[in-house]
């Protein structure tokens, strides 16, 4: 245990002597991978094969890799190019039209910059630092040859993160709803028959309609959670309160990120590399805030939302 503790204090101090150097940089490859729950979104009456040539097309959308070079205040954060898996449909659509760019973080500011493209039009978003309220918990893990401590936060949503959506608990809103008709209704002697006769018509409307749901989705079905937890693994081995996207502000290099459904894994790590990248702020597309970006694309998604909504509520049929 005496020597565990002592190979530490060596290694930290020979990191922070690597540190100390005004021109130090670090690139830290990361390994993205979103699960989707098939079942919930009407895969439960799709054959095992139909269920794996959808998610082998659907792979680039939810598997990707990042690379995040940093040095003591600044970084940037840019997913690396891959080909397009053949017949991608209309999920890579929605990709592409929702496309990420490069994340410019400045920790000393406490300034964000992000390009992005949506429907086409380039945007660049400048914001403040999110600030997330880090629990340490103690908890301690080996990631490569780097130990690493747990650190728990509770995160807002982006609610422009296509990722994050998912089929809305209907089961939940019908419960509500439910109880609190039973709490305004009252039913007399007399009554009872008719009641309990409208109360089996419902039912059975209920379950015809929960039949059709698995079959058919609307953009009605389709929410994006207000907040979750958002678990990380740091290292300060590399004394750097960086890490990958959003997340930064813990005393180490953040090498794992778990939120949702959604893994961040850091596989590759290398420090002051021969070939250094210029870390630049980009500068490219129309300058808006976080709020005017979500204004914008809620507005479009509604106004999908009617479209698509429209259509399978009967509009194909026509």
């Amino acid at each position: 245990m005496k020597l565990k503790a002592l190979l530490t204090c060596i290694t930290l101090c020979l990191a922070a002597s690597v540190f100390a150097q005004d021109d130090f940089q670090g690139q830290a490859t990361y390994m993205s991978k979103t699960t989707v729950d098939m079942d919930g979104w009407g895969g439960k009456e799709m054959s095992p094969e139909r269920k794996k040539m959808i998610m082998d097309r659907m792979k680039s959308m939810f598997e990707k890799t990042f690379l995040l070079t940093f040095n003591k205040t600044e970084s940037i954060y840019k997913e690396e190019e891959q080909l397009d898996t053949p017949g991608g449909g209309r999920g890579m659509m929605m990709s592409k039209g929702m496309g990420s760019g490069t994340q410019y973080k400045n920790l000393k500011d406490g300034v964000v910059l992000e390009d992005k493209e949506f429907m086409g039009k380039q945007f660049l978003i400048s914001d403040n630092l999110e600030k997330l309220e880090w629990k340490m918990t103690g908890e301690t893990k080996q990631i490569g040859k780097y130990m690493c401590m747990k650190a728990t936060a509770m995160k807002p949503v982006d609610q422009t993160d296509w990722t994050k959506m998912r089929r809305r608990d209907r089961d939940k809103d019908k419960k509500k709803d439910e109880t609190e008709a039973k709490g305004d209704r009252t039913v007399s002697t007399f009554g009872k028959d008719d009641a309990n006769k409208a109360d089996k018509t419902k039912d059975s409307s209920a379950v015809a309609s929960t039949e059709k749901e698995t079959t058919t989705l609307t953009m009605d079905d389709i929410e994006i959670p207000k907040e979750e937890e958002v678990v990380a693994w740091y290292t300060m081995q590399i004394p750097v309160n960086n890490g990958p996207g959003d997340f930064w502000g813990l005393p180490g290099l953040i090498l794992e990120i778990n939120s949702g459904r959604t893994t961040i894994l850091c596989s590759k790590i290398v420090m002051n590399p021969e070939e250094k990248i210029e870390i630049k702020k980009p500068s490219k597309g129309q300058e808006v805030t976080r709020a005017e970006y979500t204004e914008t694309v809620t507005k479009k998604m509604a106004e999908m939302r009617e479209m698509y909504g429209g259509r399978n509520r009967g509009g194909r049929g026509k």
